[in-house]
């Protein structure tokens, strides 16, 4: 199956248990009154006394269970956009030639922009220049956490 129809289903499926929770919230406000007093008694009264209240009230419960169920699986589906580029350009930088130090040079100081730059900078760099703790970073990154990170959001 297309990697987009995967994730497209997760969107789909996710706005399915949306408009669920639309349609039995609406009907539970006919019997609810949002009062400290009276919340919980009202929700009792739904469960136990209105017709199909309980009916109503558990598929409302379980449809936010699976809805926020599916955004995650969904968010792990989007998060593989960001792990294929990243596998890219950390493999191009594994000859350590004059192109690949200069790309990880780029790669490394894009985010000097965001206010993240110290904190992303040392971490992925290692040291105060792109040199052996940056390269021996890299190859740990394309050989162990990539990889992991791919399997692990593939079997959704």
């Amino acid at each position: 199956m297309n990697q987009n129809k995967k994730t497209l289903y997760f969107l789909g499926i996710t706005l399915t248990y949306f408009l669920v929770q639309v349609a039995t919230g609406f009907a539970m406000t006919f019997y609810y009154r949002p009062t400290v007093i009276e919340a919980f008694a009202f929700v009792q009264y739904i469960m136990t006394e209105a017709n199909f209240g309980w009916l109503i009230r558990s598929v409302h419960q379980w449809s936010a269970s699976m809805m926020v169920l599916m955004m995650i699986l969904h968010v792990f589906r989007v998060y593989l956009i960001v792990l294929t580029p990243s596998f890219g350009v950390i493999g191009y930088s594994l000859p350590w030639d004059q192109i690949a130090y200069w790309a990880v040079k780029i790669v490394t100081y894009l985010p000097s922009y965001s206010c993240s730059r110290i904190t992303f900078g040392r971490v992925i760099i290692g040291s105060a220049s792109v040199g052996q703790s940056t390269f021996t970073r890299f190859y740990s990154l394309r050989t162990f956490v990539l990889p992991s990170t791919w399997s692990s959001c593939d079997y959704y």
